[in-house]
């Protein structure tokens, strides 16, 4: 290498998700982009439906047997959980933005409220619907 050339350093690789130990933070940012997805998926299976209401009786039928089978009341809980998360991570966000909770032990703490959380929520949710109307 002669004298005038510069030196050029190796720059490191970006590190992938094998690279990194799963963190409390890290699954709730992930987590917070995958309940976004969900959200707008239920988003459409509510629109439909909608349409089946308003589209008479016989669509309704079809709506609430496609709901009301094994897979749909699973999307329905799946669905359930990606709103109650959504809205608690959600609000973790804004106190963030706030300034608060931004120490090390704060951010895993209120990470670990935002999944055992928005379980709770969920399963309060359909504990109600379930003791007031036998059925999801």
């Amino acid at each position: 290498m002669a004298a005038s050339e510069p030196r050029v350093r190796a720059r490191p690789l970006s590190p992938h998700l094998q690279v990194y130990r799963w963190q409390a933070q890290m699954t709730t940012s992930i987590l917070h982009r995958a309940t976004g997805v969900i959200l707008s998926v239920g988003a459409l299976a509510l629109v439909w439906g909608l349409l089946a209401l308003a589209g008479g009786a016989e669509r309704w039928a079809g709506f609430v047997a496609c709901m009301g089978s094994p897979l749909g009341k699973l999307a329905l809980l799946g669905f359930s959980w990606a709103l109650a998360y959504h809205l608690v991570n959600g609000v973790r966000h804004l106190l963030q933005d706030g300034g608060l909770g931004f120490s090390i032990p704060d951010f895993v703490r209120s990470s670990w409220i935002s999944i055992i959380g928005s379980v709770v929520l969920t399963a309060l949710g359909w504990a109600i619907v379930l003791s007031h109307w036998g059925q999801a």
